[in-house]
């Protein structure tokens, strides 16, 4: 009995032990499971951190600075006291133009690196900076665009290349001071790093519309509003540029139907929309002109032209528009020097010769006596009208009937038979209508000396009724009469 009880409790004896070496096993497995990691995390923190400062290197070669951020982030979290990663760390923000995280990153590492003088250095260049950016910012809303540009390319950019805000601020002043193909330039360069930066599509976008490369215009800003369809800035260019596009298509469609008037107000309308669109308003003044010289406006059409040629000197169709408005306002020597300078540009549009011929035959015209103003009569006066005026101015300017004032009575006179002599002559009338040159046809009486004298000039005076009133003293045949001087 004694014998079957101590083996009885031997048995359990043996069991608790089995238990409690199960109970320790499973306690050590626990504890190599769960707090090995721990232990091991801590015992290589200084491993750990020097590998996240190495793939941050890395990624700052590559300038993707965010991960370098995430990983010098975490080389702190894991050694704080790794100094390197601080100053590593506040170089990328101050780049990044973070300028308050960048400097609590320099002044921890100066915690840990007194009077380094490198970090000294580079926080200057922070504030310095920092205090340009915002020079510049207040440049740009004091219209000051060229001085604003300065800081941000001489300051800004020198210390914080990789700043966002500052390369897009560059962008605005760039089409502030009207330098679109950089801004194109610039502007695609941010968009390499960020395809869907809106303010970058919407520079972009307007540098092609003041290029007046619409189409290419609207897909930055299409691009733009389908990423953002409430983009109040986008939406007003896309729909500003739509509405300018309809405005000059209705004055080109009206003007090549002849609805010269309607048009004249669309062109003035569309120009009315944007005008600092000078590579598109070029041509809507041109547009402008040449309906105005159509309609016989010629004061106006100058004006227009001259816009049009302020903006693009070269502008020939401008020039010659210009020459032709001048010939309404017969402005004869200014519409030759026009047409001339066109000529020369383009000598084989025999069209722009044309005009000059014109031109210049006008400004020959108006350099002749007019004998239509002198005789009072218009340029399509009737035969008997140019009689009758003749008759009438002859009387009245007769130097025998104006004693006290012969010698101006002797010019209007002979100016007076001189317009008749050609004027009371078909041919001679035709010819000088076209502006041929005809000898012997009264245009020396305008010369000096004293008509009336033995060397003056002779001219046949035919009244076909006699003078009105019984004729001068003396009298005359009432059936008509010949004198000559």
């Amino acid at each position: 009995m004694n014998l079957v009880a101590m083996m009885s409790m031997d048995g359990v004896a043996w069991r608790g032990f089995g238990y409690t070496i199960l109970i320790l096993h499973f306690v050590f497995v626990c504890h190599f499971l769960l707090l090995q990691p721990l232990v091991s995390a801590s015992d290589a923190e200084a491993g750990n951190a020097a590998e996240l400062f190495e793939r941050a290197s890395q990624s700052i070669k590559l300038k993707r600075y965010s991960d370098a951020l995430d990983d010098l982030n975490a080389a702190i979290e894991a050694d704080p006291f790794l100094s390197e990663a601080y100053i590593r760390r506040a170089s990328i923000l101050r780049q990044l133009c973070r300028y308050d995280e960048s400097e609590k990153s320099y002044k921890k590492f100066l915690e840990l690196k007194p009077g380094h003088l490198t970090a000294d250095k580079e926080l200057s260049q922070l504030h310095q900076a920092q205090n340009a950016l915002d020079t510049a910012l207040t440049l740009l809303d004091s219209g000051d665009y060229a001085k604003s540009l300065e800081y941000v390319d001489k300051v800004v950019l020198v210390f914080s290349p990789a700043c966002s805000e500052a390369k897009l601020l560059r962008v605005k002043l760039l089409l502030a001071v009207k330098d679109y193909s950089s801004v194109i330039s610039e502007a695609g360069y941010i968009l390499k790093e960020d395809e869907n930066n809106l303010e970058a599509l919407l520079l972009r976008g307007r540098a092609y519309y003041y290029l007046a490369d619409h189409d290419v215009a609207t897909k930055h800003y299409q691009k733009g509003l389908r990423l953002d369809p409430e983009h109040s800035q986008l939406k007003k260019a896309y729909f500003g540029l739509k509405n300018l596009l309809k405005k000059t298509k209705n004055a080109d469609d009206n003007a090549s139907k002849g609805k010269l008037r309607v048009s004249v107000e669309d062109y003035r309308a569309a120009l009315a929309l944007d005008p600092d669109h000078l590579a598109h308003n070029v041509h809507l003044h041109l547009g402008l002109c040449k309906v105005l010289v159509k309609l016989g406006r010629g004061k106006d059409a100058i004006t227009s032209c001259n816009e049009a040629l302020n903006i693009n000197g070269e502008l020939l169709e401008a020039l010659v528009q210009r020459g032709e408005a001048k010939l309404i306002v017969e402005d004869w020597e200014g519409a030759v020097e026009d047409l001339k300078s066109a000529a020369e540009k383009s000598p084989q549009d025999m069209s722009i010769r044309e005009a000059l011929m014109k031109a210049e035959k006008a400004l020959k015209m108006s350099k002749r006596r007019d004998w239509y103003k002198i005789l009072g009569v218009s340029k399509t006066a009737s035969v008997s009208e140019i009689k009758r005026a003749y008759k009438k101015l002859a009387l009245q300017w007769h130097p025998d009937k104006n004693v006290d004032n012969r010698e101006e009575a002797e010019a209007k006179f002979r100016d007076i038979a001189a317009a008749y002599e050609v004027l009371g002559d078909d041919d001679k009338r035709s010819r000088y209508d076209r502006g041929e040159d005809i000898e012997d046809m009264g245009m020396g009486g305008g010369g000096g000396g004293n008509p009336f004298s033995s060397g003056g000039q002779q001219f046949s005076f035919h009244f076909d009724g006699g003078f009105p009133g019984g004729g001068f003293d003396g009298g005359f045949p009432g059936g008509g009469f010949q004198f000559h001087f």
